[in-house]
């Protein structure tokens, strides 16, 4: 009688595995479908958008001619004397501010 009840035990055990094992491997089927769906969807997008190799001697044009609406102009004589406030100092040893350390 007790190796019925084992029996009986075991096969309700692997039916219940085999269930969850089933339902794993649909789940996993699922979310492949899903990527694969995602996927596709992209690569459409891609197919539709234009080629960067095309745009891009446009865009390099426009920048290269048209000044920065955000930078001003100036139409006055450069003076050298300003360029020494962003050079830095020359001789680190007569440098004394933390600044350029």
């Amino acid at each position: 009688m007790a190796t019925e009840t084992e029996t009986a035990q075991l096969s309700t055990s692997m039916i219940t595995s085999d269930s969850r094992g089933k339902h794993r491997v649909v789940a996993e089927l699922k979310r492949l479908e899903q990527e694969t769906r995602f996927l596709e969807k992209e690569l459409e997008e891609l197919e539709r958008t234009n080629k960067v190799s095309d745009v891009l001697p446009e865009l390099l044009r426009n920048v290269g001619t048209r000044p920065d609406a955000l930078l001003p102009v100036t139409k006055s004589p450069i003076d050298p004397t300003w360029d020494r406030w962003f050079e830095g100092p020359r001789k680190q040893q007569g440098c004394i501010c933390c600044f350029f350390r």
